[in-house]
């Protein structure tokens, strides 16, 4: 197993015997709620910014900001609180959560909406950049992949639950109330983290030099260069299926809308895949979901005009997405035990440019070439990312001899 020896690493955990299993529940709870309140305004745009006097498009840049603001925060909040008990952070960071939300619930125009957007923003960046490191403090580090995937549920349920639970909530008790219910699920996450979460003194040396020794290190390298091709790939075609599955295959909204719901399933047993997987190579399992989502997309490109062909591509390009956060998280995260704060902040800044670009190109291609073509990009960047992971093995094999 390659998690038995990390490359002569220095492994700074409590080097725990038993799993503090409570505690890595309570960051599942916490990345639900900053992730659901992270995507509330994609169900609630028309009713939000019909009560703000604000454009639909102009609601829309709150997630934008979000997700802009995040890439920011990741290493400024691991830097800027290096000397402060993490536990203190966590709690710091789920705090924005609460006060975002209810920012949100009585926001009076643009101002206010866009400060609790930034506010939360700073919270969902700095807890991403520590759940690896977290988690690797919390058990021992052979079940790492496990608790990655156990706080990645959380992620898995918000995808599939934020869109549909908000629009009901909207249309029953309107849009400030989802807000509410958001700030209320920070509330019992922080009120989980007080009573399972133990001191964690500051490991590492968190900083922008430290950060840029670790992009020296042959691991760190493949596996950021392997997240902006499948990162990219991904959300070019996930910002855009919606117009595929209605040009292509001609669904209705409706069907579309139980396809979705069938991919944020098979996204939630991906995670669970991808824990499994990672337990026992987490090279293995990057390549596993980078191809699975490879082959999802060339069957969308080549066959995608049957919706009996699409429906199914659909669901197995959840699963493979589904098992790839857990498998990169874990990647990067053995790759550098000594420094895992400062290598989830470069990954989670790697990660957000990827979005970002992978959208960009995405819409230049859906204007100019059609939703097809989106699909072809997605096909050949994720296969590009699979091929960086398996090409560059032996590499792996030969500078860190635990790895399978």
């Amino acid at each position: 197993m390659e998690s038995r020896k990390i490359s002569e690493l220095n492994y700074p955990q409590e080097k725990r015997d038993h799993a503090a299993w409570g505690a890595v529940v309570s960051l599942a709870l916490g990345v639900f709620g900053l992730v659901t309140a992270e995507f509330l305004p994609i169900s609630l745009l028309t009713p939000l910014s019909e009560d703000l006097g604000i454009s639909s498009g102009m609601a829309g840049q709150s997630i934008t900001v979000t997700a802009l603001v995040a890439a920011i925060a990741a290493p400024g909040v691991v830097i800027g609180t290096r000397n402060i008990d993490r536990r203190w952070t966590l709690f710091a960071l789920t705090i924005t959560l609460i006060i975002s939300s209810m920012l949100a619930a009585f926001a009076t125009g643009l101002v206010t909406l866009f400060a609790s957007r930034v506010l939360l923003g700073i919270g969902l960046g700095g807890f991403w950049a520590m759940a690896g490191a977290l988690a690797l403090r919390l058990v021992p580090l052979h079940l790492l992949p496990r608790a990655m995937a156990i706080i990645l549920t959380g992620v898995s349920l918000a995808t599939v639950c934020a869109a549909p639970a908000g629009a009901w909530i909207g249309a029953t008790l309107g849009w400030r109330a989802a807000f509410v219910i958001a700030a209320i699920v920070g509330v019992v996450a922080i009120v989980t983290q007080m009573l399972t979460i133990p001191s964690l003194p500051p490991a590492g040396a968190p900083s922008l030099g430290t950060m840029l020794k670790l992009l020296q290190r042959p691991r760190i390298r493949v596996g950021l260069l392997t997240i902006v091709f499948v990162m990219s790939g991904h959300f070019a075609g996930y910002t855009y299926v919606r117009p595929f599955l209605e040009d292509v295959p001609h669904m209705s909204v409706e069907t579309i809308s139980l396809v979705l719901l069938v991919y944020g399933v098979s996204g939630f047993f991906g995670n669970l895949f991808g824990g499994f997987m990672s337990e026992r190579s987490t090279t293995w399992s990057v390549i596993i979901a980078a191809m699975l989502i490879a082959m999802s997309a060339s069957v969308l490109a080549m066959a995608g005009s049957s919706p009996l062909v699409a429906g199914p591509a659909i669901a197995a390009w959840g699963f493979g997405f589904g098992a790839a956060p857990v498998s990169v998280q874990s990647f990067v995260t053995k790759s550098a035990p000594d420094e895992a704060e400062s290598a989830g902040a470069l990954m989670l800044t790697t990660i957000q440019i990827a979005i970002s670009g992978g959208a960009l190109l995405g819409g230049l291609l859906i204007d100019l070439q059609g939703p097809v073509m989106v699909f072809v990009f997605v096909a050949v960047a994720t296969l590009l990312g699979a091929s960086v992971m398996a090409s560059r093995r032996g590499m792996l094999l030969r500078t860190e001899p635990s790895q399978p």
